[in-house]
């Protein structure tokens, strides 16, 4: 089975999400196979961050500085309750191109351990950290401590290689009315849009799989 999901690395939820689906298809009795697409919350962010998170947020939902502090904390919360070291009240919001392309690279190997390991490292890196997932002097630490060559990141970086991987992953998502992540796709029969429990997720990845094996 295949489980295709589109996630940024700038989306609490996403973050959240990962964790969940990690949790859903543990100990099954069958081989699952998934593929991180790109998503981009925000094509035009900055390549520095230029401003706090509390305020980012306000505006973007037409709360209070208040009420944004709140939203925030109940994020948090959800992610600590998931085993996640979650600092999203300062993160430092860039743009996320760089880290896709990143994974594209990753993907490229066929390795679906380091592939993991790199999507790990990059959430964490913004998430747990709060680094700057644009500067280029942090992608390619973690990339290397992922377990990518160091010519080939820096190559990666100093070009625009897989750039236009990037956006036919994000042109998919717009043909298939996707207007936000997480948002999956299991075994190209059942969506689940947003951030659900893993045990939903996990009934929803057994029930695709009985009408696979009938």
């Amino acid at each position: 089975m295949k489980i295709v999901y589109w996630s940024d690395y700038a989306c609490p939820y996403c973050y959240i999400g990962e964790a969940r689906l990690k949790k859903a298809i543990k100990d099954l009795d069958f081989p699952v196979e998934v593929e991180m697409k790109s998503f981009q919350l925000d094509v035009t962010a900055p390549k520095k961050s230029n401003g706090d998170t509390q305020t980012r947020f306000a505006n973007k939902y037409g709360i209070s500085f208040a009420q944004a502090g709140i939203q925030i904390e109940v994020i948090s919360r959800m992610g600590r309750s998931e085993g996640l070291d979650f600092k999203y009240a300062t993160t430092l919001f860039t743009n996320t191109m760089d880290a896709h392309r990143l994974t594209k690279l990753a993907q490229s190997k066929n390795d679906p351990a380091l592939t993991e390991r790199l999507i790990e490292n990059l959430f964490k890196a913004y998430f747990t950290d709060n680094k700057e997932l644009a500067d280029f002097d942090v992608l390619q630490d973690i990339g290397e401590k992922s377990g990518l060559a160091s010519f080939e990141v820096k190559n990666l970086l100093a070009s625009n290689q897989f750039e236009e991987d990037v956006k036919k992953d994000e042109y998919e998502a717009f043909q298939r009315g996707i207007h936000g992540v997480p948002f999956y796709i299991i075994g190209d029969k059942y969506t689940i849009s947003g951030t659900q429990n893993a045990d939903l997720m996990r009934e929803a990845i057994l029930e695709v799989h009985k009408k696979n094996v009938l």
